[in-house]
Protein backbone atom coordinates (compact mmCIF):
# COMPACT_ATOMS: atom_id res chain seq x y z
CA UNK A 1 0.00 0.00 0.00
CA UNK A 2 1.57 3.13 -1.12
CA UNK A 3 0.95 6.20 1.65
CA UNK A 4 1.16 9.74 -0.12
CA UNK A 5 1.14 13.40 1.97
CA UNK A 6 -0.43 16.24 -0.24
CA UNK A 7 0.46 19.67 1.31
CA UNK A 8 -0.35 22.50 0.54
CA UNK A 9 -3.14 25.35 1.54
CA UNK A 10 -3.93 28.68 2.61
CA UNK A 11 -5.55 29.61 -0.48
CA UNK A 12 -8.11 28.15 -2.38
CA UNK A 13 -5.75 28.14 -5.51
CA UNK A 14 -3.83 25.79 -3.28
CA UNK A 15 -6.16 23.77 -1.48
CA UNK A 16 -8.36 22.71 -4.80
CA UNK A 17 -5.50 21.17 -6.70
CA UNK A 18 -4.88 19.31 -4.09
CA UNK A 19 -7.87 17.73 -3.15
CA UNK A 20 -8.19 17.21 -6.84
CA UNK A 21 -5.30 15.09 -7.15
CA UNK A 22 -6.29 13.49 -3.28
CA UNK A 23 -9.56 12.51 -5.27
CA UNK A 24 -7.90 10.83 -8.43
CA UNK A 25 -5.29 8.97 -6.17
CA UNK A 26 -7.85 7.39 -3.87
CA UNK A 27 -10.14 6.67 -6.47
CA UNK A 28 -7.34 4.85 -8.66
CA UNK A 29 -6.64 2.75 -5.46
CA UNK A 30 -8.72 2.57 -2.71
CA UNK A 31 -6.41 1.00 -0.43
CA UNK A 32 -3.48 3.56 -0.66
CA UNK A 33 -3.43 6.28 2.40
CA UNK A 34 -4.25 9.69 1.12
CA UNK A 35 -3.10 12.10 3.64
CA UNK A 36 -2.67 16.27 3.34
CA UNK A 37 -0.57 18.12 5.55
CA UNK A 38 -1.93 21.46 6.24
CA UNK A 39 -2.20 24.62 8.72
CA UNK A 40 -4.57 25.15 11.56
CA UNK A 41 -5.60 28.69 9.93
CA UNK A 42 -5.86 27.81 6.08
CA UNK A 43 -8.36 27.25 3.60
CA UNK A 44 -7.51 22.98 4.25
CA UNK A 45 -8.89 22.98 7.62
CA UNK A 46 -12.48 23.23 6.56
CA UNK A 47 -12.06 21.62 3.34
CA UNK A 48 -9.48 19.04 3.91
CA UNK A 49 -12.18 17.13 6.28
CA UNK A 50 -15.26 17.95 4.36
CA UNK A 51 -13.35 15.69 1.46
CA UNK A 52 -12.85 13.21 3.64
CA UNK A 53 -9.27 13.10 4.27
CA UNK A 54 -7.03 13.17 7.51
CA UNK A 55 -5.51 16.64 7.98
CA UNK A 56 -2.00 16.07 9.43
CA UNK A 57 -1.28 19.80 10.79
CA UNK A 58 2.21 21.61 11.00
CA UNK A 59 3.06 25.29 12.11
CA UNK A 60 2.60 28.29 10.10
CA UNK A 61 5.65 30.13 9.73
CA UNK A 62 5.64 32.20 7.00
CA UNK A 63 9.43 33.28 5.46
CA UNK A 64 9.86 36.98 7.26
CA UNK A 65 10.08 39.95 4.42
CA UNK A 66 12.13 42.24 6.39
CA UNK A 67 14.47 42.49 9.50
CA UNK A 68 12.40 42.26 12.94
CA UNK A 69 11.20 39.72 15.79
CA UNK A 70 9.35 37.29 13.14
CA UNK A 71 13.16 37.35 10.96
CA UNK A 72 14.73 36.80 14.41
CA UNK A 73 12.27 33.78 15.74
CA UNK A 74 11.71 32.15 12.16
CA UNK A 75 15.31 29.63 12.16
CA UNK A 76 13.69 28.22 15.69
CA UNK A 77 9.76 28.07 14.13
CA UNK A 78 11.13 26.69 10.89
CA UNK A 79 12.85 24.13 12.70
CA UNK A 80 10.35 23.16 15.05
CA UNK A 81 8.01 22.65 11.85
CA UNK A 82 10.14 20.41 9.65
CA UNK A 83 10.40 18.37 13.18
CA UNK A 84 6.30 17.99 12.62
CA UNK A 85 6.63 17.71 9.46
CA UNK A 86 9.49 14.53 9.87
CA UNK A 87 7.64 13.17 12.58
CA UNK A 88 4.23 12.87 10.21
CA UNK A 89 6.40 10.78 7.76
CA UNK A 90 7.59 8.64 9.94
CA UNK A 91 4.21 7.87 11.94
CA UNK A 92 2.39 7.23 8.60
CA UNK A 93 5.26 5.21 6.80
CA UNK A 94 5.05 7.79 3.83
CA UNK A 95 6.56 7.09 0.94
CA UNK A 96 5.98 10.65 -1.59
CA UNK A 97 5.12 14.01 -0.51
CA UNK A 98 3.26 16.50 -2.96
CA UNK A 99 3.66 19.73 -2.66
CA UNK A 100 1.02 22.56 -4.02
CA UNK A 101 2.97 25.84 -2.77
CA UNK A 102 2.10 27.53 0.55
CA UNK A 103 2.88 27.40 4.04
CA UNK A 104 2.74 23.84 4.86
CA UNK A 105 4.95 23.16 1.73
CA UNK A 106 8.39 24.72 2.70
CA UNK A 107 8.68 22.58 5.58
CA UNK A 108 7.40 19.75 4.02
CA UNK A 109 10.26 19.52 0.63
CA UNK A 110 13.16 19.90 3.50
CA UNK A 111 11.69 17.47 5.69
CA UNK A 112 11.05 14.91 2.84
CA UNK A 113 14.14 15.74 2.05
CA UNK A 114 16.07 14.46 5.56
CA UNK A 115 13.85 10.93 5.72
CA UNK A 116 14.90 10.41 2.07
CA UNK A 117 11.53 10.24 0.61
CA UNK A 118 10.98 11.84 -2.84
CA UNK A 119 8.77 14.85 -3.38
CA UNK A 120 7.07 16.30 -6.01
CA UNK A 121 6.13 19.88 -6.92
CA UNK A 122 3.72 21.35 -8.33
CA UNK A 123 3.07 25.22 -8.96
CA UNK A 124 -0.07 26.68 -9.81
CA UNK A 125 0.99 30.36 -11.19
CA UNK A 126 2.96 31.38 -14.12
CA UNK A 127 4.96 33.46 -11.09
CA UNK A 128 5.94 30.75 -8.44
CA UNK A 129 5.92 31.56 -4.94
CA UNK A 130 8.94 31.09 -2.78
CA UNK A 131 8.16 27.72 -1.22
CA UNK A 132 8.11 25.93 -4.50
CA UNK A 133 11.37 27.86 -5.53
CA UNK A 134 13.04 26.46 -3.31
CA UNK A 135 11.61 23.03 -3.30
CA UNK A 136 12.24 23.01 -6.96
CA UNK A 137 15.58 22.71 -6.21
CA UNK A 138 16.06 19.12 -4.46
CA UNK A 139 12.92 17.55 -6.35
CA UNK A 140 12.06 14.53 -7.91
CA UNK A 141 9.83 16.09 -10.37
CA UNK A 142 8.66 19.73 -10.55
CA UNK A 143 5.14 20.10 -12.65
CA UNK A 144 3.86 23.74 -13.50
CA UNK A 145 0.66 24.85 -14.75
CA UNK A 146 2.10 27.43 -17.51
CA UNK A 147 4.76 27.50 -20.28
CA UNK A 148 7.72 30.03 -19.41
CA UNK A 149 7.29 29.22 -15.48
CA UNK A 150 10.90 29.86 -14.18
CA UNK A 151 11.26 27.10 -12.03
CA UNK A 152 14.16 24.81 -12.11
CA UNK A 153 13.27 20.91 -14.26
CA UNK A 154 9.37 22.83 -14.31
CA UNK A 155 7.42 20.90 -16.58
CA UNK A 156 4.56 21.69 -17.99
CA UNK A 157 1.70 19.60 -16.64
CA UNK A 158 -1.17 22.09 -16.57
CA UNK A 159 -3.42 22.24 -13.68
CA UNK A 160 -5.29 19.41 -11.45
CA UNK A 161 -9.18 20.71 -12.20
CA UNK A 162 -12.45 19.91 -10.40
CA UNK A 163 -14.59 16.81 -11.56
CA UNK A 164 -17.15 19.26 -12.52
CA UNK A 165 -15.11 20.85 -15.38
CA UNK A 166 -13.24 17.72 -16.51
CA UNK A 167 -16.30 16.68 -17.44
CA UNK A 168 -18.13 19.17 -18.94
CA UNK A 169 -19.73 18.57 -22.41
CA UNK A 170 -20.78 22.35 -23.16
CA UNK A 171 -23.15 21.90 -25.72
CA UNK A 172 -24.57 19.01 -24.70
CA UNK A 173 -24.96 20.87 -21.43
CA UNK A 174 -26.45 24.54 -23.06
CA UNK A 175 -30.12 23.63 -22.63
CA UNK A 176 -30.17 22.84 -18.95
CA UNK A 177 -27.54 25.38 -18.10
CA UNK A 178 -30.13 28.12 -19.66
CA UNK A 179 -33.19 26.53 -17.94
CA UNK A 180 -31.15 26.87 -14.60
CA UNK A 181 -30.39 30.30 -14.87
CA UNK A 182 -33.55 31.44 -17.04
CA UNK A 183 -32.01 32.88 -20.17
CA UNK A 184 -32.03 31.50 -24.28
CA UNK A 185 -29.84 28.81 -25.06
CA UNK A 186 -29.74 30.39 -28.41
CA UNK A 187 -28.75 33.84 -27.60
CA UNK A 188 -25.21 34.42 -27.07
CA UNK A 189 -23.96 34.95 -23.50
CA UNK A 190 -21.35 37.07 -21.67
CA UNK A 191 -20.46 35.78 -18.58
CA UNK A 192 -18.91 38.01 -15.86
CA UNK A 193 -17.47 37.11 -12.99
CA UNK A 194 -14.40 37.91 -10.42
CA UNK A 195 -13.96 34.91 -8.42
CA UNK A 196 -15.08 33.36 -5.28
CA UNK A 197 -15.30 37.20 -3.66
CA UNK A 198 -16.15 38.83 -6.62
CA UNK A 199 -14.46 42.42 -8.19
CA UNK A 200 -15.45 45.18 -7.32
CA UNK A 201 -14.21 46.72 -10.76
CA UNK A 202 -15.46 44.71 -13.04
CA UNK A 203 -19.25 44.64 -10.85
CA UNK A 204 -18.85 48.93 -10.98
CA UNK A 205 -18.15 48.84 -14.88
CA UNK A 206 -21.03 46.39 -15.73
CA UNK A 207 -23.49 48.28 -13.19
CA UNK A 208 -22.68 51.08 -15.48
CA UNK A 209 -23.02 49.50 -18.91
CA UNK A 210 -25.04 45.96 -18.80
CA UNK A 211 -27.69 47.89 -21.01
CA UNK A 212 -24.90 48.61 -23.76
CA UNK A 213 -24.51 44.72 -23.28
CA UNK A 214 -28.19 43.79 -24.00
CA UNK A 215 -28.40 46.19 -26.77
CA UNK A 216 -25.51 43.76 -28.77
CA UNK A 217 -28.69 41.06 -28.11
CA UNK A 218 -25.77 39.47 -26.30
CA UNK A 219 -27.52 38.02 -22.89
CA UNK A 220 -25.09 38.91 -19.33
CA UNK A 221 -24.76 36.67 -16.72
CA UNK A 222 -22.81 38.34 -14.10
CA UNK A 223 -21.73 37.02 -11.09
CA UNK A 224 -20.97 39.54 -8.23
CA UNK A 225 -19.40 37.89 -5.26
CA UNK A 226 -20.97 36.92 -2.28
CA UNK A 227 -19.68 40.73 -0.40
CA UNK A 228 -21.19 43.31 -3.80
CA UNK A 229 -24.11 44.89 -2.82
CA UNK A 230 -25.39 45.09 -6.45
CA UNK A 231 -28.83 44.26 -7.09
CA UNK A 232 -30.24 42.50 -10.02
CA UNK A 233 -32.57 45.25 -12.02
CA UNK A 234 -34.67 42.09 -13.02
CA UNK A 235 -34.80 42.75 -17.13
CA UNK A 236 -34.74 39.69 -19.56
CA UNK A 237 -31.55 38.70 -20.47
CA UNK A 238 -29.57 39.72 -17.67
CA UNK A 239 -29.23 37.61 -14.51
CA UNK A 240 -27.19 38.76 -11.78
CA UNK A 241 -26.66 36.05 -9.13
CA UNK A 242 -23.69 37.25 -6.00
CA UNK A 243 -22.61 33.16 -5.82
CA UNK A 244 -23.19 30.39 -8.07
CA UNK A 245 -21.95 26.90 -6.74
CA UNK A 246 -22.84 25.57 -10.20
CA UNK A 247 -19.84 27.29 -12.34
CA UNK A 248 -19.67 24.00 -14.86
CA UNK A 249 -22.90 25.38 -15.89
CA UNK A 250 -22.38 28.80 -16.29
CA UNK A 251 -19.40 27.85 -18.38
CA UNK A 252 -21.41 25.89 -20.33
CA UNK A 253 -23.68 28.88 -21.55
CA UNK A 254 -20.31 30.96 -21.82
CA UNK A 255 -19.43 32.06 -25.03
CA UNK A 256 -17.35 34.93 -24.15
CA UNK A 257 -15.63 35.29 -20.59
CA UNK A 258 -14.95 38.75 -19.03
CA UNK A 259 -13.27 38.17 -15.28
CA UNK A 260 -9.79 37.84 -13.35
CA UNK A 261 -6.59 36.07 -14.53
CA UNK A 262 -6.34 33.70 -11.18
CA UNK A 263 -4.31 30.44 -12.06
CA UNK A 264 -7.46 28.18 -12.10
CA UNK A 265 -9.74 30.99 -13.71
CA UNK A 266 -7.46 30.72 -16.46
CA UNK A 267 -7.13 26.91 -16.40
CA UNK A 268 -10.32 26.01 -16.23
CA UNK A 269 -11.61 28.60 -19.03
CA UNK A 270 -8.48 27.32 -20.93
CA UNK A 271 -9.05 23.27 -20.54
CA UNK A 272 -13.33 24.45 -21.81
CA UNK A 273 -11.80 26.03 -24.59
CA UNK A 274 -14.15 29.97 -24.38
CA UNK A 275 -11.98 32.88 -25.74
CA UNK A 276 -12.13 35.54 -22.51
CA UNK A 277 -10.90 38.96 -21.84
CA UNK A 278 -8.47 39.03 -18.69
CA UNK A 279 -8.45 42.24 -16.61
CA UNK A 280 -6.26 41.03 -14.08
CA UNK A 281 -6.06 41.91 -10.59
CA UNK A 282 -3.42 44.69 -10.32
CA UNK A 283 -2.48 44.05 -6.03
CA UNK A 284 0.36 41.18 -5.85
CA UNK A 285 3.36 40.82 -7.76
CA UNK A 286 1.94 40.87 -11.18
CA UNK A 287 1.01 36.57 -11.26
CA UNK A 288 -2.48 37.40 -12.92
CA UNK A 289 -0.97 39.04 -16.35
CA UNK A 290 1.38 36.22 -16.29
CA UNK A 291 -0.86 33.45 -16.23
CA UNK A 292 -2.65 35.01 -19.05
CA UNK A 293 0.13 35.32 -21.22
CA UNK A 294 -0.19 31.89 -22.70
CA UNK A 295 -3.88 32.29 -23.88
CA UNK A 296 -2.92 35.49 -25.08
CA UNK A 297 -0.21 34.36 -26.95
CA UNK A 298 -2.56 31.71 -28.71
CA UNK A 299 -5.52 34.61 -29.49
CA UNK A 300 -7.60 32.80 -27.37
CA UNK A 301 -7.92 36.11 -24.73
CA UNK A 302 -6.73 39.05 -24.71
CA UNK A 303 -5.80 41.34 -21.57
CA UNK A 304 -7.75 44.59 -20.61
CA UNK A 305 -5.93 47.04 -17.90
CA UNK A 306 -7.56 46.99 -14.57
CA UNK A 307 -7.06 50.67 -13.71
CA UNK A 308 -8.88 52.40 -16.81
CA UNK A 309 -11.42 49.46 -16.89
CA UNK A 310 -15.12 50.57 -16.16
CA UNK A 311 -18.63 51.28 -18.04
CA UNK A 312 -16.89 53.62 -21.12
CA UNK A 313 -13.80 50.47 -21.30
CA UNK A 314 -17.28 48.06 -21.70
CA UNK A 315 -18.60 50.46 -24.41
CA UNK A 316 -15.23 50.93 -26.35
CA UNK A 317 -13.94 47.52 -26.27
CA UNK A 318 -16.31 44.63 -24.86
CA UNK A 319 -19.46 45.90 -27.16
CA UNK A 320 -17.61 46.57 -30.76
CA UNK A 321 -16.55 42.47 -29.89
CA UNK A 322 -19.73 41.22 -28.83
CA UNK A 323 -20.83 42.64 -32.50
CA UNK A 324 -18.08 41.17 -33.91
CA UNK A 325 -19.07 37.18 -34.29
CA UNK A 326 -16.29 36.28 -37.06
CA UNK A 327 -13.40 37.54 -34.29
CA UNK A 328 -14.94 35.63 -31.70
CA UNK A 329 -14.93 32.83 -33.63
CA UNK A 330 -11.35 32.74 -34.37
CA UNK A 331 -10.59 33.26 -30.43
CA UNK A 332 -12.94 30.42 -29.26
CA UNK A 333 -11.02 28.17 -32.37
CA UNK A 334 -7.68 29.21 -30.64
CA UNK A 335 -8.87 28.34 -27.35
CA UNK A 336 -9.49 24.97 -28.42
CA UNK A 337 -5.44 25.08 -28.57
CA UNK A 338 -4.66 26.04 -25.49
CA UNK A 339 -4.97 24.40 -21.89
CA UNK A 340 -5.59 20.73 -21.02
CA UNK A 341 -8.04 18.59 -18.43
CA UNK A 342 -5.11 16.32 -18.21
CA UNK A 343 -3.30 18.05 -15.16
CA UNK A 344 -4.45 15.79 -12.68
CA UNK A 345 -3.17 12.83 -14.32
CA UNK A 346 -0.36 14.48 -15.23
CA UNK A 347 0.75 15.14 -12.19
CA UNK A 348 0.11 12.04 -11.07
CA UNK A 349 2.46 10.51 -13.56
CA UNK A 350 4.72 12.93 -11.77
CA UNK A 351 4.51 11.18 -8.37
CA UNK A 352 4.74 8.00 -10.49
CA UNK A 353 7.84 8.61 -12.09
CA UNK A 354 9.12 9.57 -8.23
CA UNK A 355 8.16 6.60 -6.79
CA UNK A 356 9.80 4.49 -9.13
CA UNK A 357 13.21 6.40 -9.00
CA UNK A 358 13.09 6.17 -5.66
Amino acid sequence: MTSYLLAGGGTAGHVNPLLAVADALRERDAAASVLVLGTAEGLESRLVPERGYELLVVDKVPFPRRPGRQAATFPVRFRRAIAQVRAHIRSHAIDVVVGFGGYASAPAYVAARREGVPFVVHEANARPGLANVLGARRAAGVGVAFAGTPLRGGEVVGMPLRREVISLDRAATRAEAAEHFGLDASRPVLLVFGGSLGAQRLNEALADAWPDVLATGWQLLHVTGERSDLSDPGVPGYVLRRYVDRMDLAFALADLIVSRSGAATVSEVSALGIPALYVPYSVGNGEQRLNAASAVAAGAAELLDDATFDGGAVRRIVVPLLGDRERIARMAAAAETVGTRNGTENVIALVDRALGAA
